[in-house]
């Protein structure tokens, strides 16, 4: 969940240089990235509040690095709804599928800390769990569609994703995000079933694959990951490992990405996300898949070495699309 919302952001982005990558320019008209979820305020007890979601804080390095996907998700009649519009439109991230609910709250979640460690009260009832399938009919049927697991934790989310998978002819991102009490085994097993490509880390992938009992070793979780990804027909499968870097699963073959180069963390908060958002870019650009691994390896590794889930320097993603090119 992101950085510190500062006032100072409202006009700024949009004097910063964009990235000029012709072959992204040329790329993404073909393959449009929509991406469907949660935009929330993270509460500390001392009054500050930081922007996030795991789909908002993918969407934001989409745009960073020169896309524009189509971000879906819904927020109140408040501050800090009217707050999250602001950085939207400074960032140039599109907000035409942003939903505006009169009845719910923006998303918020409550941190406090107990005995030194953070604990999360992810508020229920908020404008991301209600949002409206009438606008799915207007986003691209084709391209990528990425999600999450906690925003169809309400039946109306859960709905409006539907509607939209019934028209999409792309393929499917699935990041899972188990959140306590917010998912159940019957409704995360279905998203995957649904998706082609699936991103999830060690824990996770033992709660799902519940025939399997996991060690921590290579061995073990190379078997649950071909039973996995066999059993629910994908076509990728991430298996993130923080400093022990990743292992991809396709087409029956698992390759293990090695830790990024060693680097001062300074916070791990989001690290997944950049790590998805530059999966996804490689997906969209149509790059090796270990290719792609690699730059998301890395650009998560950058992410830990800095204070917040998102970058608000557009100078930070063109310097990685700049030695992308030319690797």
């Amino acid at each position: 969940m992101a950085t510190t919302v500062r006032a100072s952001w409202k006009g700024w982005a949009t004097s910063m240089p964009t990235p000029s990558r012709n072959w992204i320019d040329l790329m993404q008209t073909r393959c449009p990235i929509t991406i469907f979820g949660e935009v929330l305020f993270d509460c500390f007890p001392d009054g500050t509040e930081v922007l996030g979601g795991a789909p908002f804080n993918v969407a934001w390095h989409l745009r960073g690095f020169g896309l524009s996907p189509f971000f879906v998700s819904r927020i109140g009649t408040d501050g800090h709804g009217d707050s999250i519009r602001s950085c939207m439109q400074s960032w140039g991230l599109e907000s035409s599928f942003l939903q505006i609910d009169h009845s719910h709250p923006t998303g918020r979640v409550r941190v406090t800390i107990e005995h030194d460690e953070p604990q999360y009260d992810i508020v229920p009832e908020s404008a991301y769990d209600f949002i409206q399938s009438s606008d799915v009919q207007q986003l691209p049927a084709t391209g990528l569609l990425y999600h999450g697991s906690l925003a169809l934790r309400h039946s109306a989310s859960a709905a409006a994703l539907a509607a939209l998978k019934a028209k999409h002819r792309g393929k499917i991102f699935l990041d899972v995000n188990l959140r306590s009490p917010w998912w159940s085994l019957e409704s995360v097993l279905s998203l995957v079933d649904d998706a082609d490509h699936v991103k999830l880390n060690a824990a996770e992938l033992a709660l799902l694959a519940t025939d399997e009992t996991l060690a921590a070793d290579d061995a073990s979780l190379t078997v649950a990951m071909h039973r996995f990804a066999e059993c629910h027909l994908l076509e990728t499968l991430i298996l993130t490992r923080g400093a022990q870097g990743a292992l991809f699963w396709s087409g029956g073959e698992i390759v293990s990405i090695g830790p990024a180069a060693p680097t001062h963390v300074v916070d791990t908060v989001g690290a997944g996300d950049g790590f998805a958002a530059a999966f996804l870019l490689g997906l969209s650009q149509q790059w090796p898949s270990l290719e792609s691994l690699a730059h998301a390896r890395d650009f998560a590794a950058a992410l830990v070495s800095r204070r917040g889930a998102i970058i608000d320097d557009r100078r930070v993603y063109e310097e990685f699309l700049n030695t992308w090119s030319h690797n």
